[in-house]
């Protein structure tokens, strides 16, 4: 089968180069992007070997090249970890993260549709927030987001599900990996750097890695487990923590330990958006339907800090 995936050079499209390497499905790697030096280095360091960077150049705005690209490569299936993620300036960019996260899916899945393939898109916890959970958010539990881009997100779920193609939607939460940039990397520069440090201890979720959930997807599709299974799924890693959690965690298995990480208020990072205070999710579905275990938060996190700091 020949499979598609969008945002091939991003953190979770970087994670599914190595976790494709010898599928017998064939992988093609699209973006409007190139692969940076960095990361191509990276590729090479994880996977212990070359790994191919090919990366073909598609707009997924527009429907008619997405079309062409199937009919060419006979694609029966889409991995879409393409979007519109800066959270601040989606809320002056409106228009822009409407037409990455809501239009290109809606462009992917109907070009899925015309074909009876399967559409795997990525969507977001922040698609909740605004009501004050104090559970893991279902799946069928209603969206509420609080700012433009878990709107926009949502939106995306939205116009698959009204387009009739076989999906299956992952949310997801706090991802990051040894790719690109992400609150990890950010927090091990700033940990080695500066001797005091303040971070939010009143949002809490769970660190996804996106090493994890690309183990995952390639899983479901490699297994052909997808088959009857349709639907909105829940993935992150186990357990739950705050930011401030988060980054004490970093700089320990980092052994930052000269800077003094403080817990505070929100409110003390004026923000242009509100972030969901709980947006824990309940994983129990996409455990039960597909039969994976998923690590533990921390067990990861020293993965992916080793490999960032050796």
């Amino acid at each position: 089968m020949n499979i598609l995936v969008t945002g091939a050079n991003g953190q979770l499209g970087n994670e599914m180069r190595i976790k494709t390497l010898g599928s017998s499905n064939k992988y093609i790697f699209t973006d409007v992007i190139d692969a940076q030096p960095e990361s191509i280095d990276m590729l090479h360091k994880l996977a212990g070997q070359k790994v191919d960077i090919s990366t073909v150049k598609l707009d997924i705005t527009d429907i008619e090249a997405i079309r062409k690209m199937v009919r060419e490569n006979n694609v029966k299936a889409i991995v879409n970890c393409a979007a519109y993620t800066n959270v601040d300036a989606a809320e002056s960019n409106q228009e822009l993260a409407e037409l990455l996260n809501a239009k290109a899916p809606q462009n992917l899945a109907i070009a899925m549709s015309e074909v009876g393939g399967l559409l795997v898109h990525i969507s977001t916890d922040y698609v909740f927030g605004k009501e004050p959970y104090n559970t893991p958010c279902r799946e069928d539990q209603k969206g509420t987001p609080t700012g433009v881009y878990g709107m926009t997100k949502l939106h995306g779920e939205q116009n698959i599900l009204a387009s009739g193609c076989n999906y299956i939607i992952i949310r997801t939460a706090w991802l990051y990996s040894e790719f690109g940039k992400n609150f990890v990397k950010t927090m091990l520069n700033l940990t080695a750097t500066k001797p005091e440090l303040k971070v939010v201890f009143d949002q809490v979720g769970t660190p996804t890695y996106a090493g994890d959930l690309a183990d995952v997807i390639v899983g479901i599709i490699d297994g052909n487990k997808f088959e009857g299974n349709t639907g909105i799924y829940h993935y992150s890693n186990e357990g739950v923590c705050s930011w401030f959690d988060f980054t004490k965690m970093i700089a320990e298995y980092s052994r930052h330990t000269s800077c003094n990480i403080q817990p505070c208020h929100s409110e003390e990072f004026p923000s242009p958006v509100k972030r969901p205070s709980f947006s824990v999710l309940d994983k129990t579905k996409i455990k039960s339907t597909f039969g994976i275990t998923i690590p533990y938060w921390t067990e990861t996190l020293k993965h992916c800090n080793k490999n960032l700091t050796d």
